[in-house]
């Protein structure tokens, strides 16, 4: 990796949401739910998997409960750090724990269009200018499908999806818009192309797939077997939970949490069973129902509480994490939208959360914004800067400088000055000016992001694919459509 990609690593802020007695009480908690009560695994090769293994299956109700032995021996099966790769190599991310990553967020089905500002029904070529403009910003270091190609047929759109990003972006793509097992296995031919290969792809996987669980205690079928697939590979694969406090999981947070832990670890296990060692990464977007609507709320002091808290379990499990962040309420890049994303981006970042996700979609992760694209961009920036710290030794003490400039003198001179000023944080998008410059124009932070986007949609071009490659991919995919 790079300087082409910003990261967070070695920050000198951390903070401890969960006590190491918090964290094993929801463990055990959780492996009670799982042999006690019981996961709903909607797929015959699944539930295959768990009978071979010693769990007890319902073939009628679906329903798999496992021993907590058999969870935790699988668990350890799972490696603690891989690369995502990347069509650049460069821009490989190592998922070792000391890396935090934002992506793009996804999946959308609305955006508001960079020229008319209208908001409209996504399609394929928002797919390929998100993906172009995410490429030329440092702060994101790998996308998600950001938006539905809702102009192509559902049985491939995930496809068509991956194809615009690679064709847009040399860096790491995660899907979560593969659902199904022969999409998956098309994708998996797809990002093996890309490689070089299968061998190629296994040791380094351009593409990691994400499936959500189907809270409460349930997974969804297809995208059980679609991991499988992925993990039969070597591509990353990793599952979701969504659970909410009051519908889909308890109304208290630790009680939400052991239903989420349920649902992903007990995935997360089938794939060591299946396949021992395939890479996996654990992956929540918690959050809180409104009281007064039952709604998913995208924000608020549940959704920065579990950024943390979530990083915690997989830390306990030693595995990498993809968290939600940034999915704001808010339907208009504003003061809440700016609320929301910094709070649950600093509080995921802060613990050390590997991946995520991400900016760009505003009102619940429904609608795609440029212009919170790029604010968002700033904010992860921002904290970024803020968990640095601040470093003390003799050059950053400036005694010498100190006493040169002595009292009423003035340091702007100084060479010490000229060494360090590039370090103080600037920013893009947030308005610095005197009041009277401000009073002139009455713009700010929206109207520079959405310029800033045009401009790069309009002189950004990344490393094409080779015309051969994109015609195979297109070939793998009407071998999908023609089914």
């Amino acid at each position: 990796m790079t300087e082409k990609i910003k990261s967070i690593s070695n920050p000198r802020l951390r903070l401890d949401i969960l006590s190491p007695e918090d964290i094993q009480r929801i463990h055990t908690t959780t492996l009670d739910v799982i042999e006690n009560t019981g996961v709903r695994f909607p797929s015959e090769k699944a539930l295959a998997i768990w009978e071979a293994h010693g769990a007890s299956v319902d073939h009628e109700s679906m329903i798999v409960k496992v021993p907590g032995q058999i969870i935790e021996e699988a668990l350890k099966q799972a490696p603690p750090a891989y690369p995502l790769a990347a069509r650049d190599p460069q821009l490989d991310l190592p998922l070792d724990g000391n890396h935090v990553y934002v992506g793009t967020d996804g999946c959308g089905v609305e955006v508001i269009d960079l020229q008319s500002g209208k908001r409209r029904r996504s399609e394929l070529q928002d797919v390929a200018d998100i993906a172009r403009v995410a490429d030329c910003l440092e702060e994101v270091a790998f996308h998600w499908v950001a938006v539905s190609a809702q102009d192509r047929p559902p049985e491939s759109r995930g496809l068509h999806e991956l194809k615009a990003i690679w064709e847009n972006s040399t860096k790491h793509v995660q899907t979560e818009s593969i659902v199904k097992e022969r999409e998956a296995r098309a994708a998996i031919e797809m990002a093996a192309a890309i490689a070089g290969g299968r061998d190629a792809l296994r040791k380094r996987p351009v593409l990691s797939i994400m499936q959500c669980t189907a809270s409460p205690l349930g997974q969804d079928g297809g995208s059980v077997e679609a991991a499988l697939a992925a993990a039969e590979a070597g591509v990353p694969t990793g599952f979701m939970t969504m659970a909410s406090c009051l519908t889909t999981g308890p109304a208290t947070m630790a009680g939400n949490l052991v239903v989420g832990n349920a649902e992903v670890i007990s995935a997360t296990a089938l794939i060591q069973l299946a396949y021992p060692g395939a890479p996996v990464f654990y992956a929540a977007a918690q959050t809180a129902s409104d009281l007064r609507t039952g709604a998913y709320t995208g924000g608020g002091p549940e959704d920065f509480l579990f950024g943390a808290a979530t990083n915690a379990l997989s830390d306990f499990y030693n595995i990498p994490l993809s968290m939600g962040a940034f999915a704001t309420g808010a339907k208009l890049p504003n003061w809440q939208a700016g609320i929301e994303n910094s709070l649950s981006s600093f509080m995921a970042s802060i613990v050390m959360s590997d991946m995520l996700l991400g900016v760009g979609l505003l009102h619940g992760s429904r609608i795609w914004s440029y212009e919170q694209m790029l604010m968002d961009c700033e904010i992860f920036d921002l904290i970024r800067k803020t968990l640095q710290g601040i470093e003390v030794n003799d050059e950053t003490l400036a005694l010498d400088v100190i006493r040169a400039v002595g009292p009423g003198g003035n340091f702007l001179t100084q060479k010490h000055t000229r060494k360090h000023m590039r370090e103080i944080w600037l920013p893009q998008f947030m308005d610095r000016r005197p009041y009277n410059a401000w009073e002139e124009k009455q713009d700010g932070a929206p109207e520079w992001a959405r310029a800033k986007a045009r401009e790069i949609l309009a002189t950004h071009q990344p490393e094409p694919l080779a015309p051969e490659l994109s015609q195979e991919l297109e070939r793998i995919i009407h071998t999908v459509e023609g089914l």
